[in-house]
């Protein structure tokens, strides 16, 4: 139990942006290309804790995280348009 709670306050803890970065695979320089700050700028940033991030950036990335989740939801919705476009052939 005690460690569950650790790990909550870590997670609670951890910076967006590393996260972010971890969660996706993607360089603090990759991130920033994506999300339209610059790399050396979330590099430095990425030691800060939460409060202390700009509501921009914040906010970006945020939006690019819900932008990644609708894009696999709209591909979901192609797949399942082309199976039933092909179900009803049949």
């Amino acid at each position: 139990m005690v460690l569950l709670s650790e790990k909550r306050k870590q997670m609670k803890n951890e910076n967006l942006i590393k996260k972010t970065c971890k969660e996706l695979g993607l360089t603090y320089r990759e991130l920033g290309e994506k999300i339209g700050f610059n790399g050396n700028t979330l590099n430095n940033m990425a030691s800060k804790t939460n409060d202390k991030l700009s509501t921009q950036l914040i906010k970006a990335i945020e939006l690019y995280l819900e932008n990644l989740k609708l894009k696999e939801e709209l591909e979901d919705f192609r797949i399942l348009r082309e199976i039933l476009k092909k179900w009803n052939r049949e």
